[in-house]
């Protein structure tokens, strides 16, 4: 009995193991000032897909972050453009999610806005969503 029971807690830890593997390996980044953080976070992500290239990575956006997105940003220090680095990102599977409060809020429009973006009725809501519902590991660059 006391060999089942042992194997049973065994497999019990190795069961716990995986699904905390799995949980791991969704990330939600925070990006709430482009200038600040554009750069580096996408540095931030493509390292990240570069050590551990199945994890699943959603960029939320908001408030000033959302100008990471818009057509033709670049960053203000050393003018670097960030739409190339965002469709090379993009093409390895992350998603990049911009707020549509914020739109309304800025009076922007989603024509202004990269193609490779898609949009959220509220980036607070959703990172809160994924970090809740989803266990998205949280990272702010």
């Amino acid at each position: 009995m006391k060999i089942f029971f042992s194997k049973l807690a065994v497999a019990l830890i190795c069961s716990f193991s995986i699904c905390t593997f799995a949980i791991a390996d969704q990330v939600v980044y925070h990006i709430d000032q482009s200038q600040m953080q554009g750069l580096k976070g996408l540095r931030n992500i493509r390292n990240h897909l570069d050590v551990a290239p199945e994890t699943k990575i959603i960029v939320v956006t908001h408030a000033e972050g959302v100008d990471l997105l818009m057509d033709g940003a670049k960053d203000q220090k050393s003018g670097t453009e960030y739409g190339p680095l965002i469709t090379a990102l993009k093409s390895r599977g992350v998603r990049f999610e911009v707020c549509e409060i914020t739109l309304k809020n800025r009076q922007l429009k989603k024509e202004q806005f990269i193609l490779d973006a898609d949009f959220t009725p509220s980036g607070v809501v959703r990172i809160s969503q994924l970090q809740s519902k989803d266990r998205f590991a949280y990272i702010k660059p």
